[in-house]
């Protein structure tokens, strides 16, 4: 049998992912989807006429400011090119940064923004951009408009790590990947891809053969992180054909 890909990352994020899993590992990989995490919304948005530059950290805000608000005028700075392009597909002005916080509040301090910004994120975030940029000199308020809930692996994604065949898991973000090793027994043989040093720090010790973290924080980096795990769990899967 082929190795297991399992995405824990929340729709409509993970369903984007297994998509493009597909293309790249075609049928040589099934896919489970079982998110650990749900979006819901929630909070509102403060009054935008104080603001001049908004900052996103994530897609799920992007799209939670487009429903709570029609300002579309207003510059704006993404973490990532998916939240960029997200940002962008509402019809927002947007920078692309490198990746991750440090990145973007190096981009934003080397362009000279002008503040008052406001950074739109989830309950959980990572860093402190708004402390940063502020302690830095350019003012920076922040608001939560989503949440996000944990929630328990499916029944696909529990047989799947209690059979015998290969299991390879990308994990997208520290809280996901506490999620996913907490009170874990696998009798599959496990592979993590962690998108971050953070989200490795995550991983007990001895749950995993092996973790391979990504050259960069994105979902190209974590694919194509994914092919060694993907060609070990192929070479496992031959030895205990020949036995």
């Amino acid at each position: 049998m082929v190795p297991t890909i399992l995405i824990t990352r929340p729709d409509p994020s993970g369903a984007a992912f297994a998509d493009q899993v597909r293309r790249r590992f075609g049928d040589t990989v099934q896919i489970v989807l079982s998110p650990v995490l749900k979006i819901e919304r929630c909070g509102s948005l403060p009054d935008l006429s104080r603001f001049r530059t908004l900052i996103f950290t994530s897609r799920h805000g992007v799209e939670a400011f487009a429903a709570l608000s029609d300002r579309r005028d207003l510059p704006a700075y993404a973490v990532g090119d998916a939240t960029a392009r997200s940002a962008r597909d509402a019809g927002m002005s947007v920078v692309a940064c490198g990746g991750d916080a440090p990145s973007l509040v190096a981009r934003i301090l080397a362009d000279e923004v002008q503040g008052p910004c406001l950074h739109i994120h989830g309950e959980h975030a990572a860093g402190n951009i708004s402390g940063d940029l502020t302690l830095a000199g350019i003012e920076t308020h922040e608001t939560i408009v989503y949440r996000q809930v944990a929630v328990d692996l499916n029944d696909m994604a529990k047989a799947a790590l209690q059979r015998e065949t290969p299991v390879i898991v990308p994990l997208f973000s520290p809280r996901s990947a506490r999620l996913f090793c907490q009170g874990l027994t696998a009798r599959a043989p496990l592979w993590a891809v962690a998108i971050s040093e953070n989200a490795r720090a995550e991983i007990p010790a001895g749950l995993v053969r092996d973790v391979v973290i990504a050259r960069h924080p994105s979902a190209p980096a974590m694919l194509d992180a994914m092919q060694g795990p993907i060609d070990a769990a192929k070479r496992l899967e031959g030895g205990n054909a020949a036995k």
